[in-house]
């Protein structure tokens, strides 16, 4: 891993130059932070779980011809994927009211709602990735209208699987964030799913007690998130009952 070219690091995964031109390996890393890595501890496990909770997530997507930027899972903790242009968005997706949604307009959490709603926040974390507006991303750039219709509906196409998939797991969607890039094949761009699905982007409750097996466990130092990630792994027969990932569990970052 170290003789490859670091392109670039983010709190949760390290991206290297791939072995073909137009490709990365994307490899995830054990760190487990909140509130843009304010809260930050290391999570032996959690970078495995989460590569493969996210290759299952992502080969389900592109069998169904929605658009990612996945190609294979090479190892425990790397993927390759095609080198694509991220739209400077997180595109979150809210199903049932939790989070910031529910300090925001008073709503309870587990309250559902009307409808799918779809927000966007400006990938910042100098500005703690506020909150934008349809008119703030096409006055400054950052996508065309165009854009934000593919978006727009990719990400109803991502929740309408994602929802079904949990659901016969036993699992609520509640939310999740996604993150979509610009993929360029000669002269043509089209919008695709990129970065990852896995719990660190998806709100996700037990159907019947309502647990939370999600990186919630983490921002409100409930404890168990390797446990609550292997949950999840598991009723999704990525892991069978004896399989865990390697691990001794969180350790605090100075």
């Amino acid at each position: 891993m170290n003789r490859r070219r670091r392109i670039f690091e983010g709190k949760g995964k390290i991206l290297f130059e791939g072995p073909e031109p137009g490709t990365l390996v994307q490899f995830f890393k054990d760190d487990a932070t909140a509130f843009n890595k304010k809260k930050h501890e290391i999570v032996d496990g959690k970078g495995v779980l989460n590569n493969r909770i996210s290759e299952y997530i992502f080969n389900h997507l592109n069998s169904m011809g929605i658009p990612t930027h996945f190609i294979k899972r090479l190892n425990m903790r790397e993927q390759l994927i095609r080198e694509v242009e991220i739209v400077p968005l997180e595109v979150v997706v809210r199903n049932i009211a939790a989070g910031s949604l529910s300090k925001r307009l008073g709503i309870d959490e587990g309250t559902a709602l009307p409808r799918s709603i779809i927000e966007f926040y400006y990938k910042s974390d100098e500005l703690d990735d506020p909150m934008v507006t349809e008119e703030h991303i096409t006055a400054f750039g950052w996508a065309t209208p165009q854009e934000i219709d593919d978006i727009m509906a990719l990400s109803i196409r991502v929740n309408d699987f994602l929802a079904g998939l949990f659901l016969g797991a036993g699992i609520q969607l509640v939310d999740f964030k996604m993150e979509c890039g610009r993929l360029w094949e000669n002269d043509m761009m089209r919008i695709v799913v990129a970065d990852e699905i896995s719990p660190d982007s998806c709100r996700l409750w037990d159907t019947r007690t309502q647990d939370k097996l999600d990186k919630d466990r983490f921002r409100r130092d409930m404890g168990g998130l390797l446990e609550a990630y292997t949950e999840v792994a598991r009723r999704l027969g990525i892991l069978v009952d004896q399989e865990r990932p390697m691990g001794t569990g969180p350790v605090l970052v100075q």
